[in-house]
């Protein structure tokens, strides 16, 4: 479908929600309906930034633009891509930039809802044209969203900055800060399940930077709270494994400790996989053997496979059993 009749269609309304607000500002225009015209103009906003959207038919374009690449090893292919892709991010922007306008409307006007509402969407225009301007539009939402209490909503779009920054800016330490955040929120407003779910991901990260006393707090935390729950019990042994793995790659005799409080707070954790494998870690690690150690490991593995995260840590436990043996020699 020629989609180039829309894309004319937002600039015109561009150009007269500009118009309008330009009257809106003058003296006789001022004294004769400008709240009116600029209500107008808000509209015209919302209307060219969707008009934007609807411009481009991005995943179609994207896609069929990849199989044409794949399908012919051709320079060409390269430039078309390049070339439709760059018009998916100007109408994007198009679209971001109408958006924000309207938003910017809306407040003078004290319209502080609907200002909250056109930077979300100018955001969700902006995630993969600008990802940084889209930070900063869900930034002035979330400022919206908590001057009128609204902090469950407030903590959703934190979780989607930090989105941005782990996928788009690959800033960790932000993103961490947004779902911590987000967590406070979440807390606040007594979502315990929503806000665990964002202290998650901070321990996930918070060992991976090798912050093991912060990712084990939020893993014995989230841990004590999913026993007590008839639903979410069967995941306490996870949390508890990923507490026991975070404090040996501390200490072992740390990690052989936090086991036996486990097994006392959490009875079920004994009879766990997990526990079990923990166990046969520590006798490993207890007897030099790295032959032991890996056995465990790949025993393990073949009934429950590892992810990146566990993969991460076991390796750097085993590292830690490889740099002792080379002392002891």
């Amino acid at each position: 479908m020629d989609n180039s009749g829309k894309e004319k269609e937002a600039m015109a309304l561009m150009a007269e929600a500009e118009k309008k607000v330009k009257s809106s500002q003058s003296f006789f225009g001022s004294l004769f309906g400008g709240s009116s015209k600029m209500e107008d103009a808000c509209d015209l906003y919302g209307r060219a930034a969707n008009m934007f959207k609807m411009a481009k038919n991005w995943s179609e374009f994207l896609v069929a633009a990849c199989r044409l690449c794949m399908s012919v090893a051709h320079y060409i292919c390269i430039v078309i891509f390049i070339v439709i892709f760059a018009l998916c991010c100007m109408c994007l922007l198009a679209s971001g930039n109408a958006f924000s306008q309207a938003a910017l409307l809306h407040l003078q006007m004290q319209s502080k809802h609907d200002a909250a509402t056109n930077f979300i969407d100018a955001g969700n225009a902006f995630k993969k044209s600008d990802p940084q301007e889209a930070i900063n539009c869900l930034n002035r939402a979330i400022e919206i969203y908590t001057d009128m209490g609204r902090f469950t909503i407030a903590a959703k779009h934190h979780v989607t900055i930090a989105e941005i920054y782990e996928t788009e800016l690959v800033d960790i330490d932000k993103a961490i800060a947004h779902f911590e955040q987000a967590a406070d929120y979440y807390k606040g407003e007594e979502s315990t399940s929503s806000a665990n779910k964002c202290l998650l991901k901070v321990a996930t990260y918070a060992a991976q930077l090798e912050q093991y006393p912060k990712a084990i707090e939020i893993y014995e935390q989230v841990a004590t709270h999913a026993m007590d729950s008839t639903l979410l019990k069967y995941s306490a042994k996870d949390y508890f494994f990923k507490a026991a793995l975070c404090h040996f790659c501390v200490d072992m005799l740390n990690a052989k400790l936090a086991v036996q409080k486990y097994e006392e707070m959490f009875p079920a954790f004994s009879d766990s996989r997990e526990c079990k494998l923990v166990k046969k870690l520590l006798d490993a690690f207890e007897e030099q053997n790295l032959d032991a150690y890996t056995d465990a490991v790949k025993e393990y593995d073949t009934i429950s496979r590892l992810d990146q995260w566990l993969t991460t840590m076991l390796l750097r436990i085993k590292k830690s059993l490889q740099d002792d043996e080379s002392d002891l020699r």
